[in-house]
């Protein structure tokens, strides 16, 4: 292309051109392109030199035009001027360095790398012939490269299209754009918001409807522009006062429950970690109520059972009471009569009282008869109904299958209602309070191995196990006597027991079978009443346990102390003396005669 300012390539300044923006003037002139007055450069001293940045097909070309109207106008007579100045001789050649170009050779032109130069072609191998005039092949990468281009009005003019841009100016008559005018507010036909204007603001004091009032100016006011101040369209500002109004009390509701919210779980959080917990104060109310409190419950355990009879208010408030009380721990199962509404304090100080223990306790050593007198009274019903319970419906109460082996058994239960405190109100049926005796010796018991254990210590079954702990407990009067007790049991049943030929000679055995506690037995008497439980009559153990033992007294009968103890006696009946020969223990029958006849 010829135009000024133009390389090669270019296309003409549009929309479309991706490469549209002030490439920048670099103070260098372009390189010449080639002229179509016969090959002629052409150079401008009024106008700064435009760079040239290579071909288009690098996307670094910076093409600029004549850029003024004027210029346009007057360009032709500005070439004639120019060939009168040189007088029809090509002028210096520049190449885009600052104004420093080559110097005529004998008329042949070089390039700014010295290569030799035809007329705006590459040398081809012939001479240069000024008077021909080439047109402009362009730039195969040039899209117009197709089109023969010429000065003088044959190349279309692209910078006249509607979608055209106007031409940047050289640096040197540039001048700053004129600010565009603001349009009256009146003319304008529609309103562009601030960027504080573009949404309805909450604290506005508009609403929808002046939003979309015709006046722009009303609508930054947020008032209307057709009604004025109580006009038609318009609300009063006493409406849009209460509408603000409103929606700082709905924030500040929002905030008051946000800050109330968190302060609540802030104080329980305090109170689960720090503070007390909640309790009653004083001793309670005059209501009663009765709390049965499990085996192997601990204070968490017990605490529970009382809030949720109303005694205590909290669980932590009773644990707290509790570990602060010496006795706390000694707390024990059981049926406790205590009061509604009671500060933690005041309910262990109670159940640590035998008077509010609604409970039964069955003793170390404790006979079934007396058992069954306790529950009939502790369940507030007639006299022998247990005893009735207890014969008829002993199978259904969960003994072991090794118990009621003989016939001779004077009552099944016997041993196994074992020693410890059982809840027993009386709302309660005695086969309940009978069956929860029996289960807590089924988990003693279970504790031993006692089918082996009976085969080591010679036994025929568990039961006899049981039997012999029952005689120690009977005979023992301390537990530092019942190891040497079960010695004396295990010595006298050997078959090389030839002082009482194998018979335990036990009076708590006759006195069991008797129902009686007696100490003075005449001999006449007791050697000559026959029946299975008179160890004085009968070799060997009796058919069945003569009490329930407790725990001590099963670990003696299981472990005895292995010394050669055949008699006992305790002359003051606090502890008791053992023998391992008869003439020992007359000496010692000897000084108990002599101390009851003085008493």
């Amino acid at each position: 292309m010829t135009e000024y300012g133009r390389g090669p390539g270019s296309e003409p300044w549009h929309p479309e051109d991706p490469l549209y923006g002030d490439g920048g003037w670099g103070g260098q002139e372009a390189q010449a392109a080639q002229s179509p007055y016969g090959g002629q450069p052409q150079h401008y001293p009024e106008q700064p030199q435009q760079p040239q940045y290579g071909d288009w097909g690098t996307g670094q070309q910076a093409d600029y035009d004549q850029g003024q109207q004027q210029y346009a106008q007057g360009q032709q007579q500005h070439y004639g001027q120019e060939q009168q100045q040189y007088g029809g001789q090509p002028p210096q050649q520049y190449n885009g360095q600052g104004g420093q170009g080559y110097p005529d050779h004998g008329g042949q032109q070089y390039d700014q790398n010295g290569r030799p130069y035809n007329g705006g072609g590459w040398d081809t191998g012939q001479q240069y012939q000024p008077q021909q005039q080439v047109p402009y092949s362009g730039d195969p990468n040039d899209p117009y490269g197709g089109q023969a281009v010429a000065y003088g009005g044959q190349q279309p003019d692209y910078y006249g299209t509607p979608d055209a841009y106007p031409p940047p100016e050289p640096p040197g008559r540039r001048r700053a754009e004129p600010e565009p005018e603001a349009e009256p507010e009146s003319q304008r036909t529609d309103w562009d918001p601030g960027p504080d204007q573009g949404e309805h603001a909450f604290f506005a004091d508009g609403d929808d409807e002046d939003d979309t009032d015709d006046d722009p100016q009303s609508r930054r006011r947020g008032k209307s522009g057709k009604g004025g101040k109580g006009g038609k369209g318009s609300k009063g500002k006493g409406e849009k006062k209460s509408r603000s109004g409103c929606a700082c009390l709905v924030v500040s509701l929002v905030f008051t429950s946000v800050i109330g919210g968190v302060g609540y779980f802030g104080y329980q959080f305090y109170q689960s970690r720090f503070g007390s917990a909640p309790d009653y104060a004083g001793d309670g109310t005059g209501e009663q109520v009765t709390v049965v409190i499990p085996k192997g419950a601990f204070g968490s355990v017990i605490g529970q059972k009382l809030k949720a009879a109303g005694v205590v208010r909290s669980v932590d408030a009773f644990v707290a009471a509790q570990a602060q009380n010496a006795d706390g721990d000694k707390i024990q199962a059981g049926s406790y009569l205590l009061k509604k509404e009671m500060s933690a304090e005041s309910a262990v100080a109670l159940m640590l009282d035998p008077k509010s223990q609604n409970n039964l306790v069955v003793r170390e050593g404790q006979r079934n008869v007396t058992v069954y007198e306790a529950i009939d009274k502790q369940l507030e019903l007639s006299k022998g109904t247990t005893a009735k319970v207890a014969k008829s419906k002993y199978k259904s109460l969960g003994l072991p299958d090794w118990a009621n082996d003989d016939s001779d058994i004077k009552d099944p239960l016997e041993g196994f209602l074992y020693p410890a405190t059982y809840p027993a109100d009386k709302n309660m049926k005695p086969e309940t309070v009978l069956k929860d005796m029996v289960s807590q010796a089924n988990k003693e018991y279970a504790k031993y191995d006692l089918e082996a254990k009976a085969k080591d210590l010679g036994l025929e079954d568990p039961l006899q196990v049981v039997t012999v702990a029952s005689l120690v407990q009977a005979e023992g009067i301390t537990h530092d006597d019942f190891k040497k007790m079960a010695s004396v049991v295990y010595n006298r049943l050997k078959p090389t027991n030839d002082v009482t030929n194998q018979k335990l000679e036990f009076d708590s055995t006759y006195n069991y079978l008797k129902g009686q506690s007696k100490i003075d037995i005449s001999v006449a008497e007791i050697r000559n009443y026959d029946d299975p439980y008179n160890t004085y009559f009968y070799k060997g153990l009796p058919p069945g346990p003569i009490g329930n033992p407790g725990d001590e007294a099963l670990r003696a009968a299981l472990k005895p102390d292995g010394g050669a103890w055949m008699f006992f006696i305790s002359i003051d009946g606090k502890k008791t003396d053992f023998t391992k020969t008869l003439a020992e223990h007359e000496k010692l029958v000897q000084k108990f005669n002599e101390r009851r006849n003085k008493d």
